[in-house]
């Protein structure tokens, strides 16, 4: 296994090629346990309709630092291609909105439920008791779906194959539950980077393409704010905790 080509880095894991595999290494540290359930969620996202590089295995580096690979993928990310084409930005994020309905669409019985874990994050959060409370009030009254939601739904993590096939790579944050969670996540990771108008205009996008009042996808919010405080990074919690602090939208 040839370690030597870093496609991506962050903070706790390193992404190497390796001909025609990927090897996505993790930190020390990093819970064994964390990593099989990223694999394993992998595998039953393969089992659906979705375009998933195929996951070749799991294992340890010669440092004892723990590894999964998958199949590579030519291409760039939709993130570089909106970068790269500004003029065609609305065109890749109406692209980005048709895939993430598609994997709505979807349905991985075995995956962790996306209430159960929200509701978990919200016990381990800093809020106060009664905001607490507010949020497990808020999050029993949501509707219940058992549609498959990514977690981490972004342009970075969707690769535009040469022949221009779409993939969805990183099923860490895998789950079944309510689609306006996912995209409600998806708004908020377009607004912590920044990129208020994009965010807008994917959440208009989601909601006419798929139905859904605005108002719906605003309710999830500050579960979701919530529940990515937990392991956020420092500088957003500031921010995540004013989306959590947010309880009724016009």
């Amino acid at each position: 296994m040839d370690l030597s080509n870093v496609i991506a880095f962050r903070s706790n894991k390193t992404v190497y090629r390796d001909g025609d595999t990927v090897v996505k290494v993790f930190g020390e540290g990093f819970k064994k346990a964390d990593v099989l359930n990223e694999a394993l969620n992998h595998a039953r996202v393969e089992e659906t309709a979705l375009n998933v590089p195929k996951l070749y295995g799991v294992g340890m580096t010669e440092d004892c630092k723990w590894f999964i690979m998958t199949e590579y993928i030519p291409g760039q990310t939709l993130a570089e291609l909106m970068a790269q084409n500004p003029k065609k930005h609305a065109a890749y994020l109406e692209q980005f909105v048709d895939l993430q309905l598609l994997m709505h669409r979807q349905i991985c019985p075995l995956l962790p439920r996306l209430r159960d874990k929200m509701d978990r994050k919200i016990i381990q959060t800093e809020l106060p008791t009664a905001t607490k409370y507010d949020l497990h009030t808020r999050l029993e009254s949501m509707p219940r779906h058992n549609k498959l939601c990514h977690g981490d739904f972004n342009p970075t993590n969707i690769i535009i194959r040469d022949d221009g096939t779409p993939f969805v790579l990183d099923w860490s944050h895998a789950t079944q539950g309510n689609a306006s969670a996912d995209a409600a996540r998806t708004y908020l990771l377009f607004a912590l980077s920044g990129d208020d108008k994009t965010a807008e205009s994917y959440l208009k996008l989601f909601c006419d393409k798929s139905g859904t009042p605005r108002q719906y996808v605003q309710k999830w919010i500050p579960i979701v704010a919530a529940s990515q405080s937990v392991k956020g990074k420092p500088e957003e919690r500031e921010l995540l905790f004013r989306w959590v602090d947010v309880v009724d939208y016009e």
